[in-house]
């Protein structure tokens, strides 16, 4: 093939590669694009109710790796997760600089730009939205369990609170969600580009066009046909319950630079609502629920916070779940929620078994060390609990997921398992200040609430705290840095959903698709590979590759 480029005096030159330039601006299209559908993933996500985002981000995602070769879709893949991740986790530096956030984002980056070379892969198979979308499953997957037991923040599905694919987190949970979502997304583009395709040709390539629009109809379908599993009703009763917010002497990492300040807000805050329930302003609680760290001092080791928290329990008269930091003589601390009896005191606790990693404990400090001296302020790390959290209250049993564990699916399905009738996620976010984290956190909750058809409660110590109900929907929910309590008659359910009794089931299947897609495509290169002529035959890279497809079409 003859190609030739235009020198400056408008004269045909031979390029020597034997290719065209492109022009600088359309060389940067898809790069750009590229970085754009990330920004279109995070404008999808909370605080924003603009979850359909999601889909043009990933319709143009999809054109984007549309049969690019393999090192020019990881780079796209990468601008991608960067456009996406950089601003989603920007909180992650609120209190310790940019280098922390930078190096979180740029990381878990890779993890979508590595799905992104597969999906690019499989774009030259029939039906290729399906493997597509699997594809981001696996890697959501994966960024979900590395490294440090994973992150699974900004999984699609938690950017889905207010969906139309809502539903589909009570089929199989996150992944399930996620995978409907980017294959809407995928098959949109797909779409378009078949009818585009006809317009140019005239010619209407009726099975893959059928097939396009199948992966835009069966998603949507089938979050129709899911939405008999939201279920608000209760089924076995319902129970009174409080969420108490204190709030903070400031936020930042030092919200409880002053001693006791944290407890006695909550203590107060108790107190407060105890004299509304006798005053007959607020309903009596079965039960109350403090926040995680809401006792800054060990009640253990400090008397005086002992009798504060006593004392506060004594007064509202109901068991009362109290976040606090165990510290033993030797050995890690414990993030622990202890339920405390009005009578009796301490009666049962749970450690949170996820504890966070560069937060709650620091991984090769020395080496980390070089780069942020903020490591030394967690002095002395957490170490992870071993047993579900599941504490019955009045009698009702209440499911206990700590604040980053609502991220993990295990985490809160584990509580449900072991016979939760309601959920309930106590968090500290006033480290972050008012950044969007809490409200991502929050849409977590509201995704778990469907998916386990649980009611979820979240006290916050500096909020946002919330009520939802088992359809995920918020029945309150508090202001930030506000001390507030909220009470409310929450359904009490034990039925299972598909997603409760599956597990992991739905995410390895997924997962397992999008390995036979690689396989599959893989096979497809080889064989195009071979049936190549030597000296070549095709006209340009890849073409033989790309009519080995039936019905493939370039974009």
């Amino acid at each position: 093939m003859t190609a030739t480029i235009t020198s400056a005096d408008a004269q045909p030159v031979q390029a020597a590669s034997g290719r065209v330039p492109r022009p600088l601006p359309r060389r940067l299209l898809r790069p750009g694009m590229a970085a754009l559908s990330g920004v279109l993933l995070y404008l999808s996500f909370p605080p924003r109710p603009l979850w359909w985002l999601a889909l043009p981000a990933f319709a143009l995602l999809g054109w984007c790796l549309q049969g690019r070769r393999p090192r020019a879709a990881l780079g796209l893949g990468y601008l991608s997760g960067l456009g996406f991740l950089l601003p989603l986790l920007v909180w992650t530096g609120e209190e310790v600089g940019p280098l922390p956030w930078i190096a979180l984002a740029a990381i878990e980056a890779l993890f979508i730009a590595f799905a992104c070379l597969g999906i690019a892969l499989v774009t030259r198979l029939p039906l290729w939205p399906l493997w597509g979308a699997a594809l981001w499953v696996l890697g959501e997957a994966a960024r979900a369990r590395a490294p440090f037991g994973g992150f699974p923040w900004g999984k699609i599905a938690f950017g889905q609170a207010d969906s139309v694919f809502l539903p589909l987190a009570a089929v199989g949970g996150t992944p399930v969600l996620g995978f409907a979502v980017a294959l809407c997304g995928f098959g949109l583009y797909e779409t378009a580009r078949r009818l585009r395709t006809y317009r140019r040709t005239g010619e209407l390539p009726r099975g893959p066009l059928a097939a396009a629009a199948l992966t835009v109809f069966v998603p949507v379908t089938g979050a129709l046909a899911a939405l008999p599993l939201v279920d608000d009703s209760a089924e076995q009763g319902t129970a009174t319950v409080a969420a108490i917010q204190g709030n903070v002497p400031k936020a930042g990492l030092d919200f409880n630079a002053e001693r006791r300040q944290v407890l006695d807000n909550h203590a107060l805050r108790t107190k407060q609502l105890a004299d509304d329930v006798t005053a007959g302003k607020a309903a009596k609680p079965d039960f109350v629920l403090w926040p995680e760290n809401s006792s800054d001092l060990d009640p253990y080791r400090n008397p005086d916070a002992r009798l504060v928290i006593d004392r506060a329990v004594k007064a509202i008269g109901v068991p009362t779940v109290v976040g606090s930091v165990i510290a033993p003589e030797t050995g890690k601390l414990r993030n622990t929620l202890i339920e405390w009896d009005p009578a009796k005191g301490p009666v049962a606790e749970y450690d949170k078994r996820h504890v966070q990693p560069f937060g709650e404990y620091i991984p090769m400090r020395s080496v980390v060390r070089i780069f942020s001296s903020d490591v030394d302020r967690v002095r002395r790390d957490f170490g992870p609990g071993n047993k579900v959290g599941v504490f019955d209250l009045a009698g009702t049993k209440v499911g206990l997921a700590t604040c980053y564990e609502a991220a993990f699916d295990w985490a809160v399905r584990d509580t449900v398992t072991h016979g939760a009738q309601l959920i309930s996620v106590p968090s500290n976010n006033a480290t972050f200040g008012r950044s969007e984290m809490t409200y991502q956190q929050l849409a977590m909750s509201r995704v778990r609430a469907v998916e386990h058809s649980r009611a979820v409660v979240v006290p916050v110590t500096s909020g946002v705290s919330a009520v939802i109900g088992p359809d995920g929907k918020i029945v309150q929910q508090t202001e930030m840095f506000t001390p507030d309590a909220l009470v409310a008659e929450v359904p009490l359910r034990s039925s299972l959903t598909p997603a409760t009794r599956m597990g992991t089931l739905p995410e390895f299947v997924l997962m397992g698709l999008a390995l036979a897609g690689l396989g599959w495509a893989g096979t497809v290169i080889v064989r195009a590979r071979r049936t190549e002529v030597p000296g070549g035959a095709a006209d340009t890279p890849g073409e033989g590759l790309r009519s080995s497809v039936a019905g493939r079409t370039g974009p």
